[in-house]
């Protein structure tokens, strides 16, 4: 078994048998000679001999740091009374040490009553300095205040252990949300971008048949363009939730420019005079600035659907070795009767895709009539 596997079967353990390896090898730190002599020493008493109640203290100083993080309060108060023990009889063992520790991790892992714990625990250390004073201690007052010092610098330590693992924690929290409120903005672009082409196309479809009800011809071919447009509706639809679905395994499929053709010739079925012009090659592998070019062909022949059905429109897209250039202008010829309104929101995300990319978008309506959009989108990042 590797490291790294024992490493992660450790961390599944509970945080108390975790924490007792510290607590056992403490314990029997009186019992190594060398260590014997190691021990605090407060008050400058006089040594005493190693006896039962000396096991005692040890135990006491010692055990309870198997909960100082389930139990950081009880732990303390032990880990205190095991310390005066040790000081008020004269021991002086290495488990004093466990103080300092025990300290550290009431101030890192102590949620509730903090300053009611720091006051008791200020409280007991004064008791038992007048302790040591009465057993004849010629430490001055000095002393203990400095010894004081260390012990609140120990919890301090543990302080500030708990605000950095709070503010840690915070932290993931604001980018657990960024990254849900990014993927909720990506999913509604998504959602945009495949609907409301088809929608609109299928709308303004609907609309034109009204009106060729006598020839019996023309009828069938809009309403088969309506049929086609609304399963590709369907068919797109179905991809897209099979990538948000998690357990289906599906590949996001993308679109690119090389379907710009298909693109073009379901918004002529809807009757809008479409001409598209190609410059250059595009690339063999589909990546963003190519993705961000259809969808920036798309958003516009559907606006020129809703708002300018009938007029003449001009696709123009431009394959360069460092970029790609698109243009889609409307001449204001046709009756400009809106079809469907519009909100905006899709050449506002149009605007974002393109500048994450550090391209540049405009959309701006033309003298004399007409819109003009415009991208330029810098190439040759893999999707």
């Amino acid at each position: 078994m590797d490291l790294r596997r024992l490493r992660d079967l450790w961390q599944r353990q509970s945080v108390t048998l975790r924490d007792l390896p510290l607590a056992l090898v403490l314990a029997l730190g009186p019992l190594i000679p060398s260590w014997q002599s190691q021990g605090t020493r407060l008050g400058d008493m006089p040594d005493r001999p190693l006896d039962a109640l000396a096991a005692v203290a040890v135990a006491l100083q010692c055990l309870p740091l198997a909960v100082r993080r389930r139990w950081p309060a009880v732990c303390l108060a032990l880990v205190s009374a095991g310390f005066a023990l040790d000081q008020l009889r004269g021991y002086h063992t290495v488990a004093g040490s466990a103080l300092a520790v025990a300290l550290v991790s009431a101030g890192a892992h102590l949620d509730r009553y903090r300053r009611t714990t720091a006051t008791l625990a200020t409280a007991a250390y004064v008791a038992m300095a007048v302790g040591l004073h009465r057993d004849g201690s010629v430490d001055r007052v000095s002393d203990y205040v400095t010894f004081y010092v260390l012990l609140a610098l120990a919890w301090g330590v543990g302080a500030w252990l708990r605000q950095s693992r709070i503010a840690e924690a915070e932290h993931r929290r604001q980018v657990a949300d960024s990254t849900r409120t990014a993927e909720r903005t990506r999913i509604a672009r998504e959602l945009h971008d495949v609907v409301t082409h088809h929608v609109t196309a299928m709308v303004v479809q609907a609309e034109a048949a009204r009106y060729v009800t006598a020839d019996p011809e023309r009828l069938d071919r809009t309403l088969t363009a309506v049929t086609d447009t609304g399963r590709s509706a369907i068919s797109d639809l179905r991809r897209l939730l099979d990538v948000l679905n998690p357990d289906h395994g599906a590949d996001p499929r993308t679109p690119t420019v090389g379907e710009l053709h298909g693109l073009v010739e379901l918004t002529r079925q809807a009757g809008q005079p479409v001409e598209y012009v190609k410059e250059g090659s595009p690339p063999e592998t589909t990546g963003v600035a190519e993705v961000a070019a259809y969808r920036v062909v798309q958003e516009a022949l559907t606006n020129a659907l809703k708002h300018a059905h009938g007029s003449r429109t001009t696709v123009r897209v431009r394959h360069g070795e460092k970029e790609i250039t698109v243009e889609v202008s409307t001449d204001g010829s046709g009756p400009h009767a809106r079809i469907v309104g519009g909100s905006g929101r899709g050449l506002a995300g149009l605007r974002e895709r393109v500048a994450i990319l550090g391209g540049e978008f405009s959309a701006d309506a033309q003298t004399g009539g007409g819109f003009v959009v415009q991208a330029r989108i810098p190439a040759g990042s893999p999707s």
